[in-house]
C-alpha cells in the first residue's frame, strides 16, 4: 500500500502540489481570479500584499474543504466521487489562477509540483501543467520597454520582425518570436519587470515555506536547504548568468546527434533579456502519446543529458519540467532554460561517486552507512540497521541496481512519495534523523522530477547499462544504439571526450 492509497484524495491533491520541498502548508493559502498581467510590474506586488492573497486564498480553500466535507457526509458513494472530482479541480484551479499571477518563486513551486506527482488525477494534472509554459502573460507594452530599458532601443527596431504576442510565459519571464536582422529567428526572454523584488518577497517567507521540512524530518537542519534553494532561484534572475551557463552546454554538446542546446545571441542579451536560437520541436503532452519506442527514446536522452555532465563540467541543469524540453523523433531533444545550473566542486562528485559504488557496484550497505555518515546526512549515533539505511536509500538508486531492462511507472514514483512523506511508515524513524546536504537538493529534484516523466512515458531501459557508459569510474561500453551513434560523435570530436553522467 502506498501513501497515495492511504490519503484522501482532496487532502492528497495538496499534498501532491507540495512535493518539491514539503511546501504543502504554503500552497493551501493562495487564491486570486485568472486575468492576465497588464500594464502593472510585479514590483507592485510587495511582501505584505502576497502574504495577504496567500492568507485569503487559505481562507477561501479552507471554506471550500469545510463545505466540501458536509456535503460528502450524507451522499452516496457515487455522489460522493463526483463531488471529490468537482473539490479537486477547483482546488487545483484556485492554485494555479494564483501562482500564474503571482510569478517568481511562489509560481515555480506550482511548476515543480505540475510534474511530480502521478498519482493525481488526469484533470487536476492537466491544470496544474498549465504553469509549465501557459501562464498569464504581461502586456506587450510592458514587454517592449523593459526591452528598450534593457537593450537601448525599442523591439521594433532591433529586430527586422518582433512579436509582440508571447508564445510562452511562465514564473519569471515570458518568450517572444523575433527575426534578426541577419535573418536569425530568434526566441526572447523577457523578464517580468519587478520579478526580482517579487521573488525575494518570496524568498523572505522562506522560513514558513520550508518549514514543514522541521515536522517531517526533525534531524533536518533547514538553514543551508533554504540557502541553497534562495542562492538558486537568485540566479535565476540574471540572464547574464544563465547565457554563461547556456554557453557552456552549448559547446559542450555541439553537433551532438540526439541532444541540442540553442546558441545564446549576445549582442541581444542583458540581465533581463535573453535572446537565443529559436529551437522548433513537440511538446511533452504530445511525446506521451507516441508509440513506445518513440517514448523510451525521449526517455534515454532525457536520462542521458539530465543527469550528465557532473563529472566533465562540473555542471548539472536541475530544473527538469516538461516545459524546458522541445521533441523531435527519434530520441532528439531540444533542451532550454539554463537558469537553475548548479556547479559542483570535484568533493561533491567524488562524493556521489562513492555512494554509487556502495550502493550499486559493490552492494556494500556498512560502507554506504559510513559515506551517509560522513557526509552529514545521517548522525553517527543513530541506532539504525545497516540493511535498513541502505533500503531506504536505495529507492534512488533502484533503477540502476540492476543490469536489465526495467520500467519506470505510477508504482515506482508512489513509492519515492511514500519514502518522502509517510512518516508512520516503516522508515519513519530513520527519516526523522536525516540531513539534507546543499548538494543534494538540486540533484534529488531533477532525480523525483525525471522519475515522473518517466512515469508518463512508461519508460524502459537498461538504465544501470547506460549509466555505466556515463560513470567515469566504470566507462563501460555503448549499451544502445543511441550510444553507439555518440560514441561516433566523441570520436569525430578528436577522440573519446570525458564521459558526462552520474546517477547520485
Amino acid at each position: 500500500m502506498t501513501v497515495a492509497s492511504r490519503v484522501p484524495r482532496p487532502t492528497r491533491l495538496l499534498l501532491a502540489v507540495a512535493l518539491p520541498a514539503a511546501v504543502a502548508i504554503a500552497i493551501l493559502r493562495w487564491r486570486t481570479g485568472r486575468r492576465p498581467v497588464t500594464d502593472r510590474p510585479v514590483a507592485g506586488h510587495g511582501l505584505a500584499h502576497r502574504n495577504l492573497r496567500l492568507a485569503r486564498l487559505g481562507v477561501r480553500g479552507g471554506r471550500r474543504y469545510a463545505w466540501h466535507k458536509a456535503r460528502r457526509t450524507f451522499a452516496s458513494v457515487e455522489r460522493q466521487l463526483e463531488l471529490d472530482q468537482d473539490f479537486q479541480i477547483r482546488t487545483a484551479e484556485d492554485v494555479t489562477r494564483e501562482l500564474g499571477n503571482m510569478k517568481g518563486a511562489m509560481m515555480k513551486l506550482g511548476q515543480m509540483a505540475s510534474y511530480l506527482d502521478t498519482g493525481l488525477p488526469d484533470n487536476v494534472r492537466t491544470t496544474l501543467a498549465s504553469l509549465q509554459s501557459d501562464a498569464p502573460p504581461m502586456a506587450p507594452e510592458l514587454a517592449a520597454r523593459q526591452i528598450e530599458d534593457q537593450l537601448g532601443a525599442p523591439p521594433e527596431e532591433l529586430f527586422a520582425r518582433w512579436d509582440p504576442q508571447p508564445f510562452a510565459a511562465a514564473s519569471i519571464g515570458q518568450v517572444h518570436r523575433a527575426i534578426t536582422h541577419d535573418d536569425r529567428a530568434v526566441a526572447v526572454k523577457v523578464q517580468y519587470p519587478g520579478v526580482a523584488k517579487a521573488v525575494r518577497s518570496d524568498l523572505a517567507n522562506a522560513g514558513w515555506i520550508f518549514g514543514g521540512l522541521a515536522t517531517m524530518f526533525p534531524g533536518l537542519d533547514p538553514e543551508p536547504v533554504v540557502a541553497e534553494i534562495r542562492e538558486r532561484l537568485i540566479d535565476e534572475l540574471d540572464y547574464r548568468r544563465e547565457a554563461e551557463n547556456q554557453r557552456l552546454f552549448v559547446d559542450y554538446f555541439r553537433d551532438h546527434p540526439y541532444i541540442a542546446v540553442p546558441d545564446v545571441v549576445d549582442e541581444l542579451s542583458s540581465a533581463q533579456v535573453l535572446t537565443t536560437e529559436l529551437a522548433t520541436g513537440h511538446r511533452f503532452a504530445e511525446v506521451v502519446n507516441w508509440s513506445k519506442r518513440e517514448r523510451d527514446l525521449a526517455a534515454e536522452s532525457l536520462f542521458r543529458f539530465s543527469f550528465g555532465a557532473i563529472y566533465s563540467l562540473h555542471a548539472f541543469n536541475g530544473d527538469p519540467h516538461p516545459g524546458n524540453y522541445l521533441f523531435n523523433p527519434g530520441g532528439r531533444i531540444t533542451f532550454l532554460d539554463f537558469g537553475l545550473v548548479k556547479r559542483f566542486t570535484p568533493g561533491e562528485t567524488e562524493l556521489f561517486a562513492d555512494l554509487i559504488d556502495k550502493m550499486v557496484l559493490t552492494r556494500d550497505p556498512a560502507g554506504f552507512r559510513r559515506v551517509v555518515e560522513d557526509a552529514g546526512i545521517l548522525p553517527s549515533d543513530a541506532a539504525f540497521p545497516d540493511d535498513t539505511v541502505y533500503d531506504y536509500f536505495s529507492y534512488y538508486y533502484r533503477y540502476v541496481l540492476h543490469d536489465r531492462p526495467i520500467v519506470i511507472d505510477e508504482s515506482y514514483t508512489a513509492d519515492g512519495v511514500d519514502r518522502l512523506f509517510n512518516a508512520g511508515g516503516p522508515y519513519g524513524d530513520l527519516m526523522r534523523r536525516l540531513n539534507v546536504p546543499p548538494a543534494f537538493v538540486v540533484v534529488q529534484r531533477i532525480t523525483l522530477g525525471l522519475m515522473g516523466l518517466f512515469a508518463d512515458l512508461q519508460a524502459e531501459g537498461n538504465w544501470q547499462a547506460i549509466a555505466r557508459e556515463l560513470w567515469p569510474f566504470t566507462d563501460g561500453p555503448p549499451s544502445t544504439p543511441m550510444a553507439h551513434e555518440i560514441e561516433r560523435w566523441r570520436l569525430s570530436r578528436g577522440g573519446r571526450q570525458p564521459s558526462t553522467g552520474s546517477v547520485a
